[in-house]
């Protein structure tokens, strides 16, 4: 079984499509299906999140499952004792293979306009690395860069798809790619141990892809 998703961004959040796809292609009579699941984002209206086709069923963060990939859409403008209970108790519990977490605010980031959310880093990524966080997917920072692994997990900004900030990349040797000259959008597919990605530019120029392997 695959697991593709398609990470994106609509005006002012990092937005989530998920296909889950089995062995054999999609054809005209049994097209991929999509669904949207955006998290919660700085620039949101608060109540989009009961827009039924947003999928969000009304809540601050979420979590759902496709194959043997768990997704965990949270509130990172908010990140109350209530919130982490919650996270801790969905990553503790949940036996995927796969553990993605997909939210607005950086972990780590290099752009020069926001830069990384340290007080957001402090409360979470401990939760990340203790119960087997894979990748992680923000937005914010109005760029694309692809992070060298921190404690084994692999982090994503993808803040250029809705807005662009050329000319935002500081240099660091802590980046594994970076672009900022363009709007683009990504495509994830999981299959078994391994994440195969492509970063797509506007004018469709592939700006980074790879094949990670899942830690174990």
């Amino acid at each position: 079984m695959r697991t593709c998703a398609t990470f994106y961004r609509i005006v002012g959040y990092l937005a989530l499509g998920v296909i889950s796809a089995s062995t054999q292609e999609p054809t005209p009579n049994q097209p991929a299906t999509t669904q949207a699941a955006p998290p919660v984002s700085s620039a949101d209206n608060p109540n989009e999140r009961l827009y039924k086709l947003f999928n969000m069923g009304g809540e601050r963060y979420y979590t759902f499952k496709k194959n043997d990939v768990a997704f965990f859409a949270l509130d990172s403008n908010y990140m109350d004792p209530q919130q982490l209970s919650w996270l801790e108790q969905r990553l503790r519990d949940s036996n995927a293979a796969w553990k993605i977490c997909y939210f607005h605010h950086p972990l780590y980031n290099n752009g020069k306009h926001h830069g990384a959310d340290v007080d957001l880093r402090s409360l979470i990524a401990p939760l990340f690395e203790k119960y087997g966080v894979n990748a992680v997917f923000s937005g914010h920072e109005h760029i694309y860069e692809r992070l060298n692994p921190v404690h084994g997990i692999y982090y994503f900004i993808l803040g250029n798809s809705g807005q662009l900030m050329t000319h935002d990349l500081r240099k660091s040797e802590a980046v594994e790619a970076a672009f900022d000259s363009d709007r683009s959008f990504m495509i994830v597919e999981i299959a078994g141990d391994k994440l195969y990605f492509q970063t797509i530019s506007r004018s469709g120029q592939t700006i980074d892809s790879d094949v990670l392997q899942r830690g174990k």
